[in-house]
């Protein structure tokens, strides 16, 4: 088997990588909208496609990061190859496809990461990792980021409804709610979470594929990614955007907490400033983590509102297991692909007969923008119902807007 053929091989595999990391994370920008009836399903996926595409050309800093900092490229005489980049990308691609399967909001940067620590250290040892780089721009923003956007959005939130609060001047009772802005603001606060995850995660195809160039000599090492490259991945992370994703979509719109505007305004927010930042200084960050961390910030900021922290629970299982579930598969995919031409063949099989198993398993329950947070059906039944409640008992529908 020719080393072309192989670099195409896994060219290939990082695309698809990349799709699946569009639909995996097209809930990180548009659940909350969705939930909150600011933007119908259908529109909200297209227009996150757009402004992922848009973003994959904004930054390439963490593109430099994957492709010249995590594995070291041959200064020092370790010399990457096509096969090992291809075992780590199957590590990522089958654990995205089982997380999205289960409906768990996974990072599939973590995912990518460990499938390409697991088969460098099985392909060629521990020494060919850069575990300082692991350490600062992957394990230590895995910690913290969450943490920091959800006490962001925790402070947005509560920021935004004591901003908005209406009291009669006289007895000091509660008017109804005016908040109806914030469904607006909403399309921009997601529409800015989708242009940060693309300045971010699509850096993230760039740098596996510029990798696995300068692995096969065809880029020297220490450059960036070339301009078609560039192209491909923001063409591929917007497809697979515009694919949905809406079994996560379904967990992050509903699952973690009820999400009314202003909290969805605030935890947008605060998940497109970190990315945007991180972005910035070369950390490759888990929009999912962040996204995830601050809707749960959002939802502990509202008074009365509930966070399902069983589900909390599930989704850190997820993220605890990411990395080294992906390292095993990516080093079991390495040691098979170290057995010659066969175990390549067989590897590539296999890895594509589990994926579209699990696709056709998924049919199995169906999700899509019908019934993942039952958005459109729901949002007019409950508009239809507030307007009935309000010639039937306005007090009652007075209190509902105080909640809100």
């Amino acid at each position: 088997m020719g080393i072309t053929f192989m670099v195409a091989l896994v060219i290939a595999l990082a695309l698809f990588f990349d799709f699946t990391n569009g639909f995996h994370d097209t809930a990180n920008a548009m659940a909350t909208p969705i939930a909150t009836g600011a933007i119908k399903p259908k529109t909200a996926v297209a227009l996150a496609a757009v402004l992922n595409l848009v973003g994959a050309f904004l930054s390439t800093e963490v593109a430099k990061t994957i492709s010249g900092g995590l594995i070291r490229e041959g200064t020092d005489g370790i010399h990457i190859t096509p096969e090992i980049v291809f075992a780590g990308l199957m590590g990522a691609v089958l654990w995205n496809m089982f997380t999205w399967l289960k409906g768990l909001p996974s990072s599939s940067s973590h995912a990518l990461f460990g499938g390409l620590i697991g088969a460098a250290i099985v392909g060629i040892g521990f020494h060919s990792v850069n575990f300082d780089t692991v350490l600062q721009k992957v394990i230590l923003p895995a910690i913290f980021s969450p943490l920091l956007a959800g006490a962001v959005a925790y402070l947005c939130t509560k920021l935004a409804y004591a901003l908005t609060s209406r009291h009669d001047p006289e007895t000091g009772d509660k008017l109804t709610q005016k908040r109806g802005g914030f469904r607006t603001g909403q399309i921009f606060t997601s529409s800015l979470v989708a242009l940060a995850h693309g300045t971010n995660d699509a850096q993230k195809t760039m740098g596996i594929i510029t990798l696995v160039l300068i692995a096969a000599g065809t880029q020297p090492a220490g450059s960036g990614p070339q301009l078609w490259v560039i192209g491909a991945c923001a063409l591929a992370i917007a497809i697979g955007t515009y694919a949905g994703g809406w079994r996560i979509i379904r967990t992050m719109g509903s699952g973690l907490t009820d999400v009314k505007p202003a909290q969805g305004f605030a935890a947008e927010a605060s998940t497109a400033s970190a990315i945007l930042a991180s972005s910035h200084l070369g950390f490759a960050l888990s929009t999912t983590q962040v996204a995830s961390g601050s809707v749960i910030g959002s939802g502990l900021g509202r008074k009365g509102t509930t966070v399902r922290w069983g589900t909390v629970g599930r989704i850190a299982t997820g993220w605890l297991f990411t990395l080294p579930a992906a390292a095993i598969v990516g080093a079991l995919t390495a040691f098979l692909i170290g057995t010659g031409t066969v175990g390549v063949v067989i590897a590539a099989v296999v890895g594509t007969a589990v994926v579209v198993y699990m696709f056709i398993y998924s049919r199995k329950s169906h999700v899509g923008h019908h019934n993942a947070v039952e958005v459109e059906e729901a949002g007019t039944a409950v508009r239809f119902r507030k307007k009935n409640a309000e010639k039937q008992n306005p007090s009652k529908s007075m209190s509902e807007d105080i909640q809100a």
